[in-house]
Formats: C-alpha cells, structure tokens, sequence
C-alpha cells in the first residue's frame, strides 16, 4: 500500500454538533486554553489542511503562534509554520487570502484537474497547485503529501473535508472539543455530512482520552491501529 502520513483531524464543535451559527458571523467554539493546545499540535506536525470554504469563510492564517515553539521548529530546521494545504473543485480562491499572504511556509493547493490551468492562472506565485483528480481524491492527494515530506497532517475542517477524510478511512485519530453551549439552528454546518463511514453502531471508535479544557472538553478517538504507534513516537 502507498504510504500516507499520521492523519489528526481537528475540530470543535457545539453540544449540538454544529461548527457555525448559520448566519455568516463566525462562531467562537473555543477558549484561550485550548487555542494554546492547538498550537503545540501544529507546532508538531509538518502540514496543516483546511477546505476552500473555510478559507474563503473564516480566513484563517494557520500559523503557530508561540514564540517558543517557533523557535523550536527553527532549532530543527524546519520553517516557523507547517506547510499549508487546501483543496477546491473550482480554484475560487482569493490570493490575498490570510492563508496565502502570512507566513513562510509552502503553501499547496490541490484542485480538481479541469480547474488547474485556471487556478494556477489566479493563485500565480502565491501557492503551488497539484491535480488532484475529477473529483479531487483524497487518497491520492493523502500519498502525494507523503511524498513531499509530510509525515503528520493535522486536518482542521470544515465539515465536507473531515467528512472525506472519515469516509474514505483515511483518519488516524479524531481531536474533537465540545463548547458548553447549543446553536439551535439548522442552517448552521454540522461536523460532517451524509456518507458511509468505518465507524457506525456495529463498529464503535476508541476513546482514549477524556480531557476538561477550562469551559469545553476534548475527546480524543483512536480511529486506526497507528494510533498506538503515534504515541510510542512522541514519547520516544
């Protein structure tokens, strides 16, 4: 089998399971806390992977911000951030966007073949665009991430990537922290969408970690056998 990295998805998450408030405005699930446990993760890992839409509705820069882990990464050489990662069907995407225009990382961005000429045309310089098939595959995309040098991709959403990613089995483990409060709002995007995925009531996911983070809590799932060997490799 073609090798793929370490996958961690992220997410927080209302008690009712939506991401946003369904009005546009963006919805803070977090707190200061675990925004800091965030950062020492990706301060971890070597690529950090979000959808066009979250680009394009939250601007995120995806940077690690703690000095100290900074420098940390630039003690072993490596750049202040991750490389950073999306994928689109259409190549909609703003090169102005915080996602391209912070940091020194690499940024790549996988696109549906028909899209690519296109796409490469508005992003030019500001990111390198890989065919990602028609429609982009996450597999594939997964093993070519591999093979620039990703060992561990930390998924942090929105829902139609995490719901790619769990359907296609193609997750390690599953950070997921719940906010003490309700949106009530059914226009509001939930974790993941319809699909076929590994875990369901006949096949239960391992919670290996219960934790309180201030106000929220996160659940911590091992979702493959590599689980155990990820932890063998951060205590090493």
């Amino acid at each position: 089998m073609p090798e793929r990295p370490y996958t961690l998805l992220s997410c927080g998450i209302s008690i009712d399971g939506y991401l946003d408030r369904g009005t546009g405005e963006r919805l803070i699930l977090s707190n200061e806390a675990d925004l800091d446990r965030v950062d020492e993760i990706r301060a971890g890992c070597d690529a950090i992977m979000v959808g066009a839409a979250t680009i394009r509705h939250d601007n995120p820069r995806l940077l690690v911000r703690h000095p100290a882990r900074v420098e940390q990464r630039a003690a072993r050489g490596l750049r202040r951030s991750p490389v950073k990662v999306t994928l689109t069907r259409q190549g909609d995407l703003d090169p102005c966007a915080d996602f391209f225009a912070t940091g020194d990382s690499e940024k790549l961005v996988y696109c549906a073949s028909d899209a690519v000429l296109s796409t490469r045309r508005r992003l030019g310089a500001a990111a390198t665009v890989v065919d990602g098939g028609r429609p982009v595959d996450v597999r594939r995309m997964s093993e070519d991430l591999r093979t620039r040098g990703v060992r561990r991709l930390m998924v942090e959403g929105g829902g139609t990537v995490h719901t790619q990613f769990l359907t296609a089995d193609l997750a390690d483990e599953l950070q997921l922290v719940v906010a003490p409060f309700f949106v009530g709002d059914s226009r509001a995007s939930r974790f993941v969408g319809d699909g076929r995925f590994p875990f369901h009531p006949g096949r239960r996911a391992r919670l290996a970690e219960v934790r309180p983070i201030g106000d929220v809590v996160l659940l911590r799932y091992a979702l493959s056998s590599r689980f155990c060997l990820d932890l063998t490799e951060e205590s090493a």
